[in-house]
């Protein structure tokens, strides 16, 4: 059983940068892939980006080359560094994590960009 437990988040200013971080606790051997995703209100959950083991990236069209998905294996921790953020990319944003075939969730953390 893997438990995700994400932390930053908040009320960000237009054109700001934000840091979310998300470790991954448990009896793990390797995670594969980690990452986030989000959802607006009245809107699906969507990928924003990816990290796999290997440290291979994907990202959604909107956020690439503002948001930057990092991680640290040695502490199953993956960051979300958020730049230039524009009022659409508030959300709830889930960190989420594959492991043995399985896919976990985390609690969700609410961002709010004001215009």
């Amino acid at each position: 059983q893997v438990r995700l437990v994400e932390s930053g988040g908040g009320l960000v200013q237009a054109g700001g940068s934000m840091r979310l971080s998300c470790a991954a606790f448990g009896n793990m051997f390797e995670i594969n892939a980690m990452g986030w995703y989000r959802q607006a209100p009245e809107r699906q959950r969507e990928l924003v980006a990816t990290i796999t083991h290997g440290g291979s990236t994907n990202y959604a069209d909107s956020v690439k080359g503002r948001f930057v998905v990092s991680r640290d294996n040695a502490k199953n921790t993956v960051y979300l560094q958020m730049n230039s953020l524009k009022p659409e990319d508030t959300a709830v944003y889930y960190c989420t994590c594959d492991y043995l075939r399985d896919d976990y969730w985390g609690q969700g953390t609410q961002v709010t960009v004001s215009s």
